[in-house]
């Protein structure tokens, strides 16, 4: 790990500042399975440098197994200057002393995860189609919030659907950036970058493919029209 273990968090933060808008960033979010080969996976995603942030979502393993599965991965993300986020668990952000959590409605409250990881991390909330959500989510200190699912997918099969105005909606009003999620493709991109995402988080549509740095290569042609 780096000798400086803010240093990610404080560039992913500056990400996170306001309202310059820059083009739309790249959030990847961890397919169930992460061992075997995938740390070699991960590292060629990174490569292109298109994502800014890595989500360590793998729902139902104990957490000490998790924690060695994320070992790799953290360092991985760290030589890449790529955020490294825990879905879920504020205490396997703790222990690995994670870049930041990412919190869906029913894993604990934004205030709670901030008392526990410090002012440094990056806390992010699940708002699903709800204004309401956002806006309580950005008055308790979140770094960001997370709407969908925009499109149909089955990594998190969702009934939210929200339309993409809500990203306008939030980027106009508001300096907390915005995360799309959600079935997102290379193909479908484009109206939620125009619409004002600041992120787009996806899974299969890198993991699902061979190449995954051609896949995010991909995916850096739509965003770069931030």
């Amino acid at each position: 790990m780096d000798d400086d273990p803010d240093a990610v968090t404080q560039a992913f933060a500056a990400a996170f500042a306001a309202r310059q808008r820059g083009p739309c960033q790249l959030y990847l979010i961890s397919p169930q399975e992460v061992g075997g080969v995938f740390p070699d996976r991960l590292k060629a995603a990174l490569e292109p440098g298109v994502a800014a942030a890595f989500q360590l979502r793998v729902k139902d393993v104990d957490e000490h197994a998790l924690a060695r599965l994320a070992e790799p991965l953290q360092r991985i993300c760290a030589d890449a200057e790529v955020a490294f986020i825990v879905n879920d668990s504020m205490a396997l952000a703790k222990r690995l002393g994670a870049d930041g959590v990412h919190l869906g409605q029913s894993d604990g409250e934004v205030r709670d995860a901030r008392a526990l990881l410090g002012p440094a991390a990056q806390i992010g909330k699940t708002c699903h189609d709800s204004r309401h959500f956002a806006m309580e989510a950005g008055e308790a200190g979140a770094d960001y919030v997370a709407f969908g699912a925009f499109y149909p997918t089955t990594t998190k099969p969702s009934h939210y659907r929200p339309d993409p105005s809500i990203l306008t909606w939030w980027s106009t009003l508001f300096e907390i950036p915005c995360v799309a999620i959600g079935g997102i493709t290379p193909d479908n991109a484009k109206p939620l970058v125009e619409a004002g995402a600041d992120f787009v988080a996806v899974c299969q549509a890198v993991w699902g493919k061979g190449d995954t740095r051609a896949a995010v290569i991909r995916f850096g042609d739509v965003l770069d029209l931030g």
